[in-house]
């Protein structure tokens, strides 16, 4: 099991800057709900759903190529090479961003915030820059300073919002520091002081990173480059479909939905998808060990049975997340806002449907090994087929219901057509009938417990609280009993 322990202990690294950075950045969920309307905070929902497309399109799948080309090349000239092609792109983007920043905001319906579109051509690019000296970092197993640069970078951002929306109104309420506060607050600029204090983060988390980027000879392998970007371009498709998948929704909402409550359904819509903070923490913990955990395990003849092995605990931890975050929703509600209670009942929904999400990653790992990322293209645009199809249709009629299980059936699909596809090219001996089990006694369980207090409402939570208690307990008795009699399939490496 030590090489299963091992990825264990580097998700948990990975994981608890996850964890440390994504609560504290998300801590700014209860301040944005509660400083601005919902209609604002479907604002801030939109414009970092299109930093989603864009951070894919300006990294086209370099993190990934990166790792895949230091096995067999050089790494010194690998980085190299990957950083100046990211530099070069990046330049010219936030270039014609800037220039072209009017006409780009009038078509997105923000006509008078055209510094939308300069703040985020400048933060996309630069974390676009940042990709690779970060997955330097994964590679080298440097976990612990891949934490402590994600932590400060956040904790920046996390501080100035603080500044911005809650210091400064007070000093100008109070009439406290007159001159100080009118040089650097103004009213008016609103949610603009979210996008800014991402920007100063970007900016902040580069000269972090710039000793480990400048201390390399700069050179350009052209030769290099044009191997890696037959494998990287795919990479771009999968990346682009993917966030068609995550985030179209939430921008669909807004144009597909009536004008005077289309920002106040995204508002609450992408309020409540934040409630899926410790499935999305553990998962983005467990991508940043896996990739390149998948790679170097590759050549190893037990190879197989430790990606299966890793499957069926992945899957054992989803479910756990799962049910603490459902049976225990009466108290993570308030994470956000009373005014955007109205959309908790799609929590369990994206719960899943983010859990398929990571099953499918797992299983991904067939196309990456063999070198067939066309694939990954393939599956990815298959989903992101059904996500905009179903999203057109059923928006106008069901609204954000309709984004939540689009975002279901999408992962659910590309997870059970990529297991077919790949156990063709590279057969990999899940244990289907466990992990299935697992996932299915988990939303048995939950079932049980909505089933329960819909029809026999308790007279105080804590009744509610125990009941789930004892539920959740069940369902770790169970895994233990099943787990404990298994030897490991994977020896002492």
């Amino acid at each position: 099991m030590s090489q299963i322990q091992k990825l264990a202990g580097q998700t948990a690294i990975y994981g608890l800057s996850s964890i440390i950075g994504r609560l504290l950045n998300y801590l700014l969920v209860p301040i944005h709900t509660r400083v601005f309307v919902t209609s604002d905070f479907g604002t801030i929902s939109e414009m970092y759903a299109y930093v989603a497309f864009l951070i894919v399109i300006l990294t086209y799948g370099m993190e990934t190529t990166f790792f895949r080309f230091s096995v067999d090349n050089d790494k010194k000239s690998v980085f190299s090479t990957s950083l100046i092609s990211l530099f070069v792109t990046s330049f010219f983007f936030v270039a014609i961003s800037t220039i072209f920043a009017q006409p780009i905001a009038t078509a997105i319906r923000y006509p008078n915030n055209s510094e939308y579109i300069v703040y985020f051509a400048l933060i996309v690019s630069l974390d676009a820059l940042s990709a690779v000296p970060f997955a330097k970092l994964r590679q080298e197993n440097k976990a612990k300073k891949f934490v402590v640069v994600k932590v400060l970078g956040i904790g920046v951002n996390i501080f100035f919002n603080l500044f911005f929306l809650l210091l400064c109104p007070y000093l100008y309420k109070h009439n406290i520091m007159p001159d100080f506060v009118s040089l650097v607050y103004k009213g008016k600029v609103g949610v603009g002081y979210v996008f800014i204090s991402n920007l100063i983060s970007s900016i902040a988390t580069i000269i972090i990173l710039l000793p480990d980027m400048i201390k390399i000879n700069f050179k350009f392998d052209f030769s290099l480059w044009k191997k890696m970007m037959p494998y990287a371009l795919p990479l771009l498709v999968v990346g682009l479909a993917g966030n068609v998948n995550e985030t179209m929704d939430r921008i669909l909402l807004k144009y597909l939905l009536p004008r005077n409550i289309s920002m106040h359904e995204l508002g609450i819509y992408g309020a409540c998808y934040k409630i899926s903070i410790m499935m999305t923490i553990f998962i983005q913990a467990f991508r940043f060990a896996a990739e390149p955990f998948f790679f170097s395990n590759s050549q190893k003849e037990n190879a197989k049975n430790l990606y299966a092995d890793v499957m069926k605990y992945f899957v054992i931890i989803c479910s756990f997340i799962f049910l603490v975050i459902t049976l225990y929703i009466d108290i993570v509600k308030y994470f956000i806002g009373e005014d955007y209670f109205s959309g908790l009942k799609i929590v369990p929904i994206l719960l899943l449907a983010n859990m398929f999400l990571g099953i499918y990653f797992n299983l991904s790992i067939w196309y990456k090994l063999t070198d067939k990322t066309k694939y990954g293209s393939y599956l990815s645009i298959f989903g992101a087929v059904i996500t905009l199809v179903l999203n057109f249709i059923f928006i106008p009629v069901y609204g954000y219901m309709a984004s939540a299980w689009a975002t279901f059936l999408c992962y659910f699909s590309m997870m059970v057509v990529s297991y077919f596809i790949g156990q063709k090219y590279y057969k990999i001996p899940y244990n289907l009938i466990k992990i299935t089990g697992y996932l299915l006694f988990a939303v048995l369980i939950y079932g049980i417990s909505y089933f329960i207090f819909e029809h026999f409402k308790p007279n105080t939570l804590a009744i509610k609280l125990l009941v789930n208690t004892l539920l959740l307990g069940v369902f770790a008795i169970v895994v233990f009993m099943f787990e404990r009699k298994m030897k490991p399939v994977i020896g002492n490496q």
